[in-house]
């Protein structure tokens, strides 16, 4: 545990490299207020604040709102250590994504330069379906922070073989809608399809019409969407979106 000793707003803010103002602009939104003594008025961080901040940044880093960590953190149910384990699966997930990137990165430009051969598949190597799922949930948690959580116990609680399961059937719908673009974003094939692919969503969350037309919209907007798709065919962001917004509107739900 970190020790006791009380620390004052610079010493916090030169532990945590995060500035004074921040800090004064998190006591005046109720996100992290010091205590205060009774004599002077002198404020001061704990043990507790300095593992709340803690907490603040890792969410920050992932990306929250500050109402949406607000939310999170004063949760009666708030569990410190799971939120933890979340936080150490997450960055070991991204690490492992990173360092695969990295490694293709490496690859390619060895192989422009001469210096290497590489198969088509190897230029795609770390742009997963499992990635793109984690883009998803990313994009998610802008309507409602819980989502991560409750997707991450889901996944947890499924052995390999149905993760593994779960994943094909989840490249095997993308490739149902890859097919269905000669066909029109319109066509039965192409809204059977976005109707699996919102089904395949809501096993790891609940998914509204409207987050659904928010995740197609990401699809173009994003390049981390867009280079996944463009790596199965050139305009399939596109159509997905389109797709998606005629599988909305059908329900009710335009933007």
């Amino acid at each position: 545990m970190v020790n006791q000793e009380r620390l004052s707003i610079k010493q916090l803010s030169s532990l945590a490299g995060v500035s004074v103002r921040t800090l004064h602009f998190y006591d005046q939104i109720g996100l992290l207020i010091p205590q205060r003594e009774r004599e002077n008025n002198y404020r001061f961080y704990t043990q507790e604040s300095l593992l709340k901040l803690q907490q603040i940044l890792f969410y920050r880093e992932m990306e929250f709102s500050l109402d949406q960590i607000a939310g999170i953190l004063n949760q009666p149910e708030f569990d410190l250590i799971n939120a933890l384990e979340e936080h150490r699966d997450a960055l070991k997930n991204k690490a492992k994504r990173l360092n695969t990137l990295l490694e293709t990165v490496d690859n390619t430009i060895s192989n422009l330069k001469g210096q290497k051969d590489m198969t088509q598949p190897q230029y795609f190597k770390g742009f997963s379906d499992e990635q793109q799922a984690e883009y998803e949930k990313e994009a998610a948690q802008k309507w409602d922070p819980e989502i991560v959580h409750e997707s991450n116990r889901r996944w947890k609680n499924l052995s390999q073989a149905e993760k593994d399961n779960l994943m094909k059937k989840g490249e095997s719908i993308m490739l149902a809608i890859r097919d269905a673009m000669p066909k029109g974003p319109a066509s039965a094939e192409a809204q059977k399809a976005i109707a699996d692919w919102k089904n395949q969503i809501n096993f790891f969350y609940d998914c509204s019409d409207e987050m659904l037309l928010g995740l197609g919209r990401m699809y173009i907007e994003d390049p981390r969407f867009k280079a996944t798709y463009d790596q199965i065919d050139p305009g399939l962001a596109e159509f997905k979106y389109e797709a998606i917004k005629i599988f909305c509107a059908a329900r009710g739900v335009t933007e």
